[in-house]
């Protein structure tokens, strides 16, 4: 009786000791085992089997959200670690919140257990150090311009410490950057300064543009417009020309007619006579106009012959002068001259002279 209990214990403690040795890993993760409290191995994803009393996992620390946890699976997947905002002061000395996220992926299970005590606070506390060191360098504007040089230096800075904890940080992100409320206030004046004043520009170039367009239509309008008045005038005078050799041409033709009905239809002088007192009545029309009659003629020769008469009895009492030298003569003698040959001419005609047709040959 007491060998079966012993037997029934001792298989009960081998049942237990094969449940308790058998793990099974999932996927992505593995576990760190101890043999008698000294690194063993690294299982893998799949079913492993530990030796009962002898082997035991190790657990490691991590944070998950707020708060740390102790799990004996290390998650080789990449992690993401976010902080809450803390204090930092720039390069000109303005306070201001920020916070970040961080990206890591554990490479190194065994370095990661054995070579840091906690590894999520390191991470921690390492990562809020680089960031006030990082953002102590940079002013207001290249913190609130530059994210992706900030995001840049941190990751190396934050990849080079981590690197012997057996850690891969692959990505720093900033979270948000709170500048103190005076500095807001600022800010917003700056930014609707800054839009007004590009609104004014854009307004400006609008007007300017605007002008330059009416200019250059003005100038097309006036160069169109000079164009059409000159196109104008030579259509004008085009016109005026066709106007004016039309009506030479009408009178040419009327002259012609005229002409030719004269002479083929024998006029007599008593209709000559009668065509010309008309034409007498036609030039009468108007005013400031002065007609010597064709008979004035005779009175013109008169006028000669006294002339002559004069002169005849004015040379014998000259008395003689010395010859001069010639002169020219003037303007009154040259016109009294030619006034006293028309007469002389005019004397010549007979008073009762009538206008004869002209003859057929």
């Amino acid at each position: 009786m007491g060998l079966t209990i012993v037997l029934l214990v001792a298989a009960a403690a081998v049942v237990i000791g094969l449940v308790t040795g058998v793990r099974i890993v999932p996927q992505a993760k593995v576990m760190v085992v101890e043999r008698l409290g000294k690194f063993h191995h690294v299982a893998s994803s799949g079913l492993n089997i530990l030796i009962p009393f002898m082997d035991s996992p190790r657990a490691m620390e991590m944070r998950a959200g707020n708060r740390f946890t102790r799990n004996t699976l290390v998650d080789l997947r990449e992690q993401v670690m976010g902080f809450e905002t803390v204090q930092v002061i720039t390069h000109d000395n303005v306070n201001m919140e920020v916070g970040s996220v961080i990206y890591y992926q554990i490479v190194d299970p065994g370095r990661a257990l054995y070579q840091v005590e906690n590894l999520a606070l390191a991470i921690e506390q390492l990562t809020m150090t680089n960031l006030r060191n990082v953002m102590g360098g940079l002013t207001l504007d290249q913190t609130l311009t530059s994210r992706e040089t900030v995001n840049t230096k941190l990751r190396m800075v934050l990849d080079e410490a981590t690197e012997k904890w057996g850690v891969k940080v692959t990505r720093v992100e900033l979270r948000e950057i709170e500048p103190p409320q005076a500095i807001k206030a600022a800010m917003a004046k700056q930014m609707t300064a800054e839009r007004e004043r590009r609104a004014e520009v854009t307004k400006a170039e609008g007007d300017k543009a605007a002008a330059i367009l009416q200019a250059e239509g003005e100038k097309i309008s006036r160069i169109l417009r000079a164009e059409a008045e000159r196109d104008a005038e030579i259509a004008r005078a085009e016109g005026h020309k066709r106007a004016v050799m039309l009506e030479a041409e009408g009178k040419a033709e009327a002259t012609r007619l005229t002409f030719e009905a004269i002479h083929t239809g024998r006029a007599t002088p008593e209709v000559l006579a009668l065509r010309y007192l008309e034409t007498l009545q036609e030039l009468g029309k108007g005013e400031n106009k002065m007609f010597i009659p064709y008979e004035a003629t005779a009175a013109l020769g008169s006028i000669a012959t006294l002339k002559e008469v004069f002169a005849k009895d004015a040379a014998p009492a000259a008395a003689p002068q010395p010859q001069l030298r010639a002169s020219a003569p003037s303007a009154a003698s040259m016109s009294a001259q030619a006034l006293a040959r028309n007469a002389a001419a005019s004397a010549t005609i007979p008073a009762t002279r009538r206008v004869q047709p002209p003859s057929d040959e």
